[in-house]
């Protein structure tokens, strides 16, 4: 269904009410998601991106009730990934020969995805294309977040169509970000930042920066996710570069596994401490096999500390464990601290292995490991409450 933006440039996408998850199983979005693909009708007629390609069929019907196929002039994909590309071979099948606008490093992901010879015109930063009324430019944004990411920029209008950057995993009825509720937009901003944007932060603030630096008139930024950036969108620029920047609250989160219950416990108490010591940090406890991963990440971006937990199984730590240390590793996060803690029966390495794969991957740490024999009584369980208080000493 098409919605107007205004007299030039129409949204064409499709919401995804339905939508638990992306990426695979990577990512959960908890309200669904929209792919948003936008038609620019001048005296050239310009569809920028597509949508996933579950939905291929349903969206070129309905572009089809919007425009006569063989008078678009050019399509632009801005990020070769499926969820905005799905819908090319079915449209292509229909105009072949329409030109495919994109990086060079967009030609070799969407060849290696369709393997199809299209009509591909390789642009970069800088790059322009006169549509009428209108010129569009082309700015390359790689690692936002492939390598063969770009934004395009459309004047006189003044929209920023953005792709990945900037957007939320949020179906809605609405098409505008001031028009939902603004806990629900930034909540999912921020997520979406957090497990998407996060590895590539530096690449973040250059972008923006070189964008501020053009002085571009900017009414609109456009994503391909989620809702459109309409009053204020710099708004969204200035909360980037706050996340980009080593972003932390006073908050600590602590994570854990356990097999009976030892490791919950030991956890309870270390943040019994860190209440004891500062009342107005905010302390989140989640267990990574119970708890949604993606809100694991997202609450560990947010925190200045982290703890880590796991019982000692078979010389090691718990697969939860491991498979939330590995996405923390590829968040590359910076200016955080950590320790660890855990249970153990006859051998008791694990903590002292979480300890080393955090430092490795980048935390500093403020504490050594501290480690319960069987299952902590109420001594063991104040040695907890004492480690809790004295790692939040350290961190004032």
């Amino acid at each position: 269904m098409k919605k107007r933006i205004n007299q030039y440039v129409s949204w064409i996408g499709k919401n995804d009410w339905e939508l638990k998850k992306f990426h695979g199983d990577e990512f959960t979005t908890t309200q669904g998601s929209s792919y948003n693909a936008y038609l620019i009708q001048d005296e050239k007629n310009i569809l920028i991106d597509t949508v996933w390609l579950p939905y291929d069929k349903e969206f070129v019907t309905n572009l089809e009730q919007e425009i006569d196929l063989e008078k678009i002039d050019a399509i632009i994909i801005q990020h070769g990934e499926v969820d905005h590309s799905g819908a090319l071979l079915e449209l292509m099948s229909q105009i072949p020969n329409t030109p495919i606008y994109c990086t060079n490093n967009a030609i070799k992901s969407l060849k290696g995805q369709y393997h199809k010879e299209w009509n591909f015109k390789p642009v970069k930063t800088g790059d322009t294309l006169n549509i009428g009324k209108h010129t569009l430019t082309f700015i390359e944004a790689p690692m936002l977040h492939w390598p063969d990411t770009m934004f395009t920029y459309m004047d006189g209008e003044a929209i920023l169509f953005s792709n990945d950057g900037f957007g939320q995993h949020l179906a809605s009825e609405f098409l505008y970000a001031d028009e939902v509720k603004q806990d629900d937009l930034w909540n999912q901003a921020l997520t979406y930042y957090a497990n998407i944007l996060a590895p590539f932060g530096v690449m973040v603030k250059n972008k923006i920066t070189e964008i501020l630096k053009m002085k571009l008139p900017l009414n609109m930024i456009c994503p391909s996710h989620g809702l459109i950036w309409r009053k204020n969108p710099e708004q969204i620029l200035q909360k980037y570069l706050e996340w980009a920047d080593a972003y932390q609250e006073n908050q600590i989160t602590i994570i854990y596994d356990t097999m009976w219950n030892s490791t919950r416990k030991m956890a309870e108490a270390i943040a019994q401490g860190i209440q004891n010591i500062d009342k107005s940090v905010t302390i989140k406890i989640m267990n990574t096999s119970k708890d949604d991963k993606t809100q694991v990440m997202t609450e560990i971006f947010k925190s200045k500390a982290i703890l880590v937990g796991s019982p000692t199984v078979n010389n090691g730590y718990l697969h939860s464990i491991a498979g939330s240390l590995e996405m923390i590793k590829g968040m590359k996060l910076k200016n955080k601290k950590a320790s660890a803690f855990g249970s153990y029966g006859w051998s008791g390495e694990a903590p002292t292995q979480i300890t080393e794969f955090l430092r490795k991957a980048g935390f500093e740490i403020i504490n050594d490991e501290i480690k319960q024999l069987w299952t902590p009584d109420n001594a063991m369980l104040q040695d907890c409450v004492k480690y809790g208080e004295e790692l939040c000493q350290k961190l004032k």
